[in-house]
């Protein structure tokens, strides 16, 4: 058996693709995460299958959908006793570690399990000087905290003596709301007037009415989150654009620091001869709207939520300057670094590895659907919990309405809706084709593809 890899993954936190050079030129320059763009490849097509924090991180750990892995909200705390890929690499032989976020519960069976070493975040987690929980006890650190998960994951990289192999989770805070820059940054970006998306001023006609009613429009955001309150005298269009230059300033500014950091790990692999035997991922745990359809946060299964920035970089077999455009999903992440550890799962996981295809070489049998679930209901941004099926021209979105299983709320039932989106026609989705006669087959095809994923993923309620 070949040496086996190190594994570097780095996730932040809401890090829309489209604020990453290597995807977007037009926001802001990121030179070090597209260096692992140009060294190894970029996931054009990578979604998560519950874009919200808890959630997607249970399901990188355990590469099951949220109804398996017991984490399908905010409320609910990870189970540390179920299969995760650190516990089966930490059981064959790698040194483990987590350092930055975890926000999946604190204590008992809901600490890090499967690590070596873990410093994290009690729940969001500080910007600037916060208290980190090291191995189950408090401790305040000094600095902002980007820099801070950094320092520690560079002083636990310098302490390991390569006798065994290494998988390292560097898990950023950042840009997670209230979006609070470093010190240094704190002016960047201050004589620059950011265009505004194209669906900036949508207003959500021939859409389902959970469009309507979510209240996370840039008009939402409040003075924490600008810091500050808009001048006297703007008329409410003027006071939409001033928050939004508020938020995607002090966002972008966030980003700008993690680069700087993802560079900093960069050059220790360098420097310590480690580049070419290391597998370096840079994720999200979901993406984000920058204003798209009006909006800040996630959630929805629209594209910009749905999407995940990745970009991956393996010397010894992915192929520098490509483009993947198969769907994964992130319940394939576990399977995919077990299948590069030589590491063989205990219990069946959901995803399915994509080595293949980072090498180049997609599977015939590679899946041509990928299946969502948003499971809370009305809570926090009151988004409409809603399933469904996207493919590589369609999306069919089911809002259920009368949830049986609601996550953190009363249930609140509303009428059933569904969207369907013409993804090639509509990139943007705007229109709502599902009661359009021309796609009825289309709508037939895609609620079987819908009720065979489900049963696929063992989801019935």
């Amino acid at each position: 058996m070949s040496q086996q890899p190190n594994i570097l993954f780095i996730m932040s936190d809401d890090h829309a693709a489209q604020a990453i050079s290597a995807y977007n030129k037009t926001l802001v320059e990121t030179p070090n995460i597209d260096r692992i763009a140009s060294e190894g490849k970029r996931f054009d097509n990578v979604y998560c299958t519950n874009s919200l924090c808890a959630p997607s991180r249970a399901t990188i750990l355990t590469g099951n959908y949220s109804h398996e892995n017991g984490v399908r909200g905010l409320s609910e705390p990870f189970d540390g006793r179920q299969q995760t890929f650190p516990k089966l690499l930490q059981e064959n032989g790698y040194e483990t570690a987590i350092i930055g976020k975890w926000h999946l519960g604190q204590g008992g069976y809901s600490d890090p399990t499967g690590f070596d070493y873990w410093n994290v975040f009690p729940d969001q987690g500080d910007y600037y000087d916060p208290v980190m929980n090291e191995m189950g006890e408090d401790i305040k650190r000094e600095g902002y905290a980007t820099d801070i998960v950094t320092d520690l994951s560079l002083d636990w990289l310098s302490k390991q003596k390569n006798e065994k192999p290494f998988m390292m989770m560097v898990h950023h805070k950042a840009p997670h709301r209230p979006w609070n820059p470093p010190e240094k940054y704190k002016d960047l970006f201050a004589d620059r007037e950011f265009p505004v998306p194209e669906t900036y001023d949508d207003d959500y006609a021939n859409r389902a009415n959970a469009a309507k009613i979510a209240d996370m429009r840039i008009e939402d955001l409040n003075e924490e989150d600008v810091k500050g309150t808009p001048p006297e005298g703007l008329t409410p269009a003027e006071v939409k654009d001033w928050k939004y230059q508020r938020y995607i300033k002090d966002y972008l500014r966030c980003v700008v620091s993690i680069d700087d950091n993802v560079g900093r790990l960069l050059d220790y692999l360098d420097e310590a001869g480690l580049s070419e035997n290391t597998i370096v991922v840079y994720t999200s745990d979901q993406g984000f709207f920058l204003g798209e359809h009006g909006w800040y946060d996630k959630r929805f299964m629209f594209e910009e939520s749905l999407q995940m920035p990745f970009v991956m970089r393996y010397p010894q077999e992915i192929k520098p300057g490509k483009v993947s455009t198969d769907m994964i999903i992130n319940n394939d992440f576990a399977p995919t670094f077990l299948d590069y550890c030589g590491v063989e799962a205990k219990e069946r996981m959901q995803g399915e590895s994509f080595r293949a295809i980072a090498k180049g070489e997609k599977p015939e049998d590679w899946r041509d659907a990928v299946y969502y679930r948003y499971w809370e209901h009305l809570t926090i941004h009151n988004v409409t919990a809603h399933y469904g099926v996207r493919t590589d021209r369609y999306k069919l979105i089911y809002y259920y309405g009368d949830p049986l299983d609601v996550i953190g709320a009363v249930p609140k039932p509303m009428e059933p809706e569904w969207e369907l989106f013409d993804l090639e026609k509509d990139p943007l989705e705007l229109k709502n084709e599902y009661d359009n006669p021309a796609y009825a087959e289309t709508v037939i095809e895609l609620k079987d593809k819908l009720k065979r994923l489900r049963e696929q993923y063992n989801e019935t309620v």
